[in-house]
C-alpha cells in the first residue's frame, strides 16, 4: 500500500525488489492511490483492508512524507499479520486493535539493499525487509524491540445523554464521506437522527435508497457512519472538509 500512484517506476521497483528476494511471494495491491502524504487516509485504508487477508500476510506500507529524516521505520507482528512501514502513525490503527503485538525498529542493515537512497526507503528498506518476513525471517531479527509507536491524533467522539458529536474523517473513491461515528449506533432501537451542517440527514440502509440529489446517512462497510449522494460524489457536491462536525441526536 502506497501513495505512489500507478505512473512511473515507484510501485514496480518495490515489487521487483520483493520478487528478487522472495520469488514465491504472491503480490497483491491494497492500493497505490492514497492521497500523497495523507497518513490518515493510508492508516484508515490499511485498517479497513487488512482483516480480509490471510494469516501470515506481510503488508509493505509506504506513505512517508518524512523519508530521509530521522523518523524510524518499524516492523511488527499484529495478531496474524505482519506490517512494515514508517513510524509516523500509518500503522497505528492496525496496531491499536491488535490483541498481541510485537514491534521492532529496523536497524539491521543486512536485511536492506546495499545502497540506501535518502528519498526511496520504500524500495531500499521496506521492500527487502518485507521479503525477508515473507520468507519466514522472525521479526525480532530485523532490529531492536520497541514498545511504543507513533499514534494518529484522531478526533474523539464527544458523547452526552442525548447526542454524539463526531467529525468527517475522509472520503472514499466514490466521494462518500466517512465519519468517526460508529455505525452500530444507527441500529439502536431508540434511534438517532443524523445532522450535518445543522440539517437533518435521512438514515437509509443502502446507497440506492437515496433520492437524486438527497444527502443520506448509512452504516458503511468499514464500521462507521457515512454520508452519501446516490450515484454522485458527496465530497465534491458539498465541498466537504476533513474535520467538519456531524451529529447524532436521539429522536
Amino acid at each position: 500500500m502506497t501513495d505512489f500512484g500507478t505512473r512511473g517506476w515507484y510501485v514496480a521497483s518495490l515489487k521487483g525488489v520483493i520478487a528478487q528476494r522472495c520469488p514465491q511471494a504472491q503480490l497483491l495491491d491494497v492500493t497505490h492511490d492514497v492521497p500523497p502524504q495523507d497518513i490518515l487516509s493510508g492508516a484508515f485504508t490499511l485498517a479497513a483492508a487488512a482483516p480480509w487477508f490471510p494469516s501470515g500476510t506481510v503488508f509493505a506500507c509506504v506513505v512517508d512524507p518524512g523519508v530521509g529524516t530521522d523518523r524510524p521505520l518499524i516492523a511488527g507482528r499484529a495478531d496474524r499479520w505482519f506490517f512494515v512501514g514508517p513510524d509516523n502513525g500509518l500503522l497505528s490503527l492496525v496496531f491499536q486493535r491488535a490483541a498481541r503485538l510485537s514491534l521492532v525498529r529496523l536497524t539491521q542493515r543486512r536485511y536492506w539493499l546495499s545502497e540506501v537512497s535518502r528519498t526511496f526507503h520504500g524500495r531500499d528498506i521496506i521492500a527487502p525487509v518485507s521479503a525477508h518476513l515473507a520468507r519466514g525471517c522472525p521479526v525480532q531479527r530485523l532490529g531492536v524491540p520497541v514498545r511504543r509507536y507513533q499514534r494518529l491524533a484522531l478526533p474523539a467522539v464527544r458523547r452526552t445523554t442525548t447526542a454524539q458529536y463526531g467529525r468527517l474523517l475522509l472520503s472514499d473513491a466514490f466521494g462518500n464521506l466517512i465519519t468517526n461515528l460508529p455505525s452500530n449506533l444507527l441500529a439502536e432501537p431508540a434511534g438517532w437522527q443524523v445532522r450535518f451542517r445543522r440539517k437533518p440527514v435521512r438514515v437509509v440502509s443502502s446507497y440506492a435508497e437515496g433520492s437524486a440529489g438527497e444527502l443520506v446517512a448509512l452504516a458503511g462497510s468499514a464500521g462507521y457512519v457515512e454520508l452519501a449522494l446516490r450515484n454522485a460524489s458527496a465530497d465534491s457536491a458539498l465541498r466537504a472538509r476533513r474535520g467538519e462536525p456531524v451529529e447524532l441526536r436521539r429522536r
